[in-house]
């Protein structure tokens, strides 16, 4: 009979042992995870029976709030500026979870941190909703250029200040109104997600920096980062040959320029006029290694710690191996270079940074209390170093060669002092169709570039080296000549 009670002691302290392991798992160790998963209405359910914060631009509108509501709960969720923000802002829905800002900082808006539900020892004792208002580091009057100058043709633009990583602009054409999925009526917000999601331009994707393109020859700023910082390039060395071929070693077939045309020389002329077969030779010298130490070094292959939800990285092919030819085409941004818009936008903004840094890009510029008063502010971090600050004094050097006599000339704003790069992505040749690419940045003379930006026009008709400077760079004109000019 002892043996069987020291079994059974045995026996329940096996089990209240998993029991409590299992407890601390839900309760502290996945919590946060079970807390942040979309589908859990049951914090929304909570949620929609108090207040939660407003979202508002840096510069006074107002993109998401909550108002009275009429129906089972006490409080529908708005977006006043319909799709200009969705990408940003998500949406906040009892039946379809939430995504953007308001799921990255839903503790803040519902007013769940501390700096926030005890502000003074008196709010221990005292009933009373409080909620965070977030503002944002975008502007609404840049966002409405981009979205007009976009119009109706798909794509995306980007820009950011680059000492900061404050997001200006972040905007992608087709988009969505975030009411639609924020409905009370549950019918109605699964129906809008259902046709949202069988569009097969899948307007509730954030191309910006949720989804990936080639670059085409605006990584040749990279590749040019890459052969300076290895010493293996400099203003003066090497001239490459006036061709209209290249062949790689290890091929018997030539990458040729846009066209046929011929081009080469040093660093300045080169960038100038995007040559093909100077950048693939020059990524074949810098040799594999040095590439994709390059590219990493921008935040290829890397996870982008963006303040907002699902941000997929950019790609540089890391297999080089017996394979010099490939690393030809990537080093134009070709074969399985990718990137997203945000990605070369920060490509830019490392280049516009004196010490070559790329920051930590964000969308929260501060979070204040129902009394105006700040409780977090959000403070700039370097992510990463891509240059050294001799190569990005170069660089800029170069891609302001690139605006005032080369294939980015629609970009210069007049007064300013304003660098770029082109690109086109090639698709296909029958019919030919390219993504339309630039990306730049601009600032006072004399003073550290302000605004970076990047632009992709998908799907344009034709393929030749000006199709960026022609379609992707007036939009990014208009966007910097704005905010430079404010």
């Amino acid at each position: 009979m002892t043996r069987q009670i020291r079994l059974l002691g045995l026996g329940l302290i096996v089990c209240y042992a998993i029991l409590f392991v299992q407890l601390n798992r839900l309760t502290v160790w996945e919590a946060n995870s079970l807390n942040n998963n979309p589908i859990n209405t049951r914090a929304i359910l909570r949620d929609f029976s108090r207040p939660r914060g407003t979202i508002t631009t840096a510069d006074g509108v107002v993109v998401a709030r909550s108002v009275p509501s009429e129906d089972r709960y006490l409080f529908q969720r708005e977006y006043p500026e319909g799709d200009l923000f969705a990408q940003v802002s998500g949406y906040y829905s009892f039946t379809l979870g939430s995504s953007g800002v308001e799921r990255t900082y839903n503790d803040e808006l519902a007013g769940r941190t501390p700096g926030l539900s005890l502000r003074s020892p008196s709010d221990l004792f005292v009933a009373k909703d409080r909620v965070g208002n977030l503002t944002l580091t975008l502007e609404a009057d840049l966002q409405r250029i981009a979205r007009d100058q976009l119009g109706d043709r798909e794509g995306s633009v980007v820009a950011l200040d680059p000492s900061t990583g404050e997001i200006l602009v972040l905007i992608s054409n087709p988009t969505y109104d975030p009411n639609l999925l924020a409905n009370h009526d549950t019918a109605a917000a699964a129906e809008a997600q259902l046709l949202l999601d069988a569009d097969p331009e899948k307007p509730r994707l954030a191309r910006t920096y949720q989804d990936r393109y080639f670059p085409g020859s605006t990584f040749k700023v990279v590749t040019a980062t890459a052969g300076l910082d290895s010493g293996k390039v400099t203003t003066e060395a090497p001239s490459y040959p006036v061709t209209s071929s290249y062949t790689p070693p290890g091929t018997s077939r030539p990458l040729q320029n846009f066209g046929g045309s011929s081009c080469g020389g040093t660093l300045f002329p080169i960038l100038r006029v995007s040559c093909n077969t100077a950048f693939a030779q020059m990524g074949v010298e810098n040799g594999p290694e040095t590439m994709i130490s390059a590219a990493e070094a921008f935040g290829f292959n890397r996870a982008v710690p963006i303040d907002l939800t699902a941000p997929t990285r950019s790609n540089f092919p890391t297999d080089f191996v017996r394979n010099l030819p490939a690393l030809a085409q990537a080093s134009i941004g070709q074969n399985d270079v990718s990137a997203t818009p945000l990605q070369m936008a920060m490509v830019a903004g490392a280049t516009a940074n004196s010490d070559g840094d790329v920051m930590v890009p964000h969308v929260l510029r501060d979070v204040r209390d129902t009394d105006g008063n700040i409780v977090d502010t959000y403070k700039p971090k370097v992510w990463t170093r891509a240059m050294q600050s001799g190569t990005a004094q170069i660089m800029r050097e170069a891609m302001i060669g690139v605006v005032e006599n080369g294939t980015a000339t629609r970009l210069a704003v007049p007064g300013f002092v304003v660098g770029g790069k082109t690109g086109t992505a090639q698709l296909g040749t029958t019919p030919p169709r390219s993504h339309a690419w630039i990306i730049g940045w601009g600032g006072r003379p004399n003073e550290v570039p302000s605004i970076a930006v990047a632009v992709i026009v998908e799907g344009q008709p034709g393929a030749s080296e000006q199709t960026g400077g022609q379609v992707a760079a007036p939009i990014a004109q208009a966007i910097m000549a704005a905010y430079l000019r404010a």
